[in-house]
């Protein structure tokens, strides 16, 4: 008797369409993941079958023991034979490795005309064979990778210098500025001290001037006003006094200068 090859679609749930997962069994006798059929009621507000809407009377369904053990078994197939490498034309364990068209084949492919004539090799020779190859091939890559790495670091060496010597010639800039600027402000300081003292002795000089002036003004005025007064008098008694011999009189004796 034949057996039954089973596909994914006779294992997925009618509802999330995936691989059953704790599939419960239903009195209508159709199959549903438990979180499927739970969503499903807490959406519709009412307990019946996602497939023919037959009313469920019952809040817990036993789990189908034998989906879920299938359903396990089929996954578990599927697994171990996308690990296996198997001929895709066969379905035969790869074992050898075609040497002419350099790819893997198993023994019915070696037998067949497509391979007629073709050198094999059993796949751990081909393969170590080819790993030699590999090896050969990295010598010189694996040599220019070192010497990268060793220009690499001697560059990281030199950029280290690079910075350091940076640092010390920015230190001795800044001290020498600051020792430019501290001449600077020293000078700066004893010019505006010579300044100072020269403009507070012409100031001396001029308000001992301005005093002089004042008090010759202040006296010149007194003969002036002195003058006026015997100015103001009558006739007789300014030409009793001799007024002109007495303003020549007063203008040597008060030696009046003229600035």
């Amino acid at each position: 008797m034949a057996s039954k090859s089973f596909s994914e679609e006779d294992f997925s749930c009618p509802v999330c369409y995936n691989i059953y997962k704790d599939p419960v069994f239903l009195s209508c006798t159709h199959s549903i993941c438990k979180t499927c059929v739970q969503q499903f009621w807490e959406t519709k507000g009412s307990r019946e079958c996602p497939i023919c809407r037959r009313r469920c009377s019952k809040e817990i369904y036993p789990v189908n023991r034998i989906l879920k053990n299938l359903c396990e078994s089929f996954q578990q197939r599927e697994e171990n034979s996308q690990r296996e490498p198997f001929c895709s034309l066969h379905r035969s364990e790869l074992k050898l490795f075609c040497e002419d068209d350099k790819q893997l084949v198993c023994v019915v492919c070696r037998d067949s005309k497509l391979h007629k004539n073709h050198n094999f090799s059993p796949i751990s020779e081909a393969a170590l064979e080819r790993k030699d190859e590999l090896k050969i091939k990295l010598q010189p890559l694996q040599k220019k990778l070192d010497n990268f790495k060793q220009v690499k670091t001697t560059s990281d060496e030199t950029a280290q210098h690079i910075r350091v010597q940076a640092q010390h010639t920015e230190r001795q800039i800044k001290e020498e500025f600051e020792k430019l600027h501290q001449f600077l402000r020293d000078e700066e300081a004893a010019r505006l001290a010579v300044l100072r003292e020269e403009e507070e002795q012409k100031s001396q000089m001029m308000k001992e001037k301005i005093e002089k002036m004042s008090r010759e003004i202040s006296s010149l005025s007194d003969t002036i006003r002195a003058i006026e007064e015997e100015m103001g008098a009558d006739d007789i008694t300014f030409l009793q006094v001799g007024s002109k011999l007495h303003v020549n009189d007063e203008m040597k004796k008060r030696k009046i200068q003229t600035y």
